[in-house]
């Protein structure tokens, strides 16, 4: 059995980035445990309020009981202004987490994404999961998340993946899952979308031959 952890800066970027791995690996016997790393409302309180905060955080853990998810923890940094706020502070709350759950696989936010906040969680957790010794963390990858990853600035690193999982048996979870998230979702051609998601899906699995699949950066993956 795996314990993996897939790190979201906001609600939904789990499921958008990765939901159909997060199924995968629930239905070969992993423990996956999902950490949201913001609180928009303590970040920008006159764009969020805390009974938005609270409406989309009830439909991350519905959308994570609905798939199997062991667990789900929040924290409290201040979306959308992580590019300000000290990423020290981030890593050492991230590092509590690994050093507590002691995971094998870490699921991150591309770096290259426009939003800065998920740079910013990108840089922390990689801080934070730095091999020390015994405490290491074997397989790192990074996911694309629409709506960010698609309007990485010509400037920045581009998405290109090194790593598939053929999801094409749980793919129909992930869209389940995601329409949880009615505040959310928008209409196609909206990249956010349930048909986008499948469009993308449907690329990725073309691409290696298989009728539906997730990409990855690999960012570590130890061969043991």
């Amino acid at each position: 059995m795996n314990r993996v952890i897939v790190i979201a800066p906001h609600s939904d970027d789990e499921i958008i980035g990765c939901g159909a791995t997060i199924a995968r690996h629930i239905k070969n016997g992993d423990e996956v445990i999902v950490v949201i790393a913001t609180n928009a409302s303590i970040g920008a309180p006159e764009l969020y309020s805390s009974d938005q905060i609270k409406s989309t955080r009830a439909e991350a853990i519905a959308a994570h009981q609905f798939l199997g998810v062991k667990e789900t923890i929040f924290c409290e940094f201040p979306a959308p202004g992580l590019n300000a706020f000290p990423e020290f502070k981030i890593s050492l709350e991230i590092s509590k987490i690994f050093q507590e759950i002691k995971p094998s696989h870490l699921y991150l936010p591309h770096p290259g994404d426009i939003h800065q906040d998920h740079k910013a969680i990108y840089r922390a957790c990689l801080v934070a999961a730095r091999p020390q010794g015994e405490e290491k963390i074997s397989n790192i990858y990074c996911y694309e998340t629409l709506s960010e990853t698609e309007w990485t600035p010509m400037q920045e690193k581009a998405f290109v993946p090194n790593h598939f999982i053929d999801v094409t048996d749980v793919f129909s979870k992930k869209l389940q899952a995601m329409q949880f998230f009615k505040s959310q979702i928008r209409k196609f051609p909206h990249s956010r979308s349930l048909e986008a998601f499948e469009a993308l899906a449907m690329y990725r699995g073309a691409t290696v031959g298989v009728a539906r699949a997730e990409a990855f950066v690999v960012e570590r993956q130890l061969v043991l």
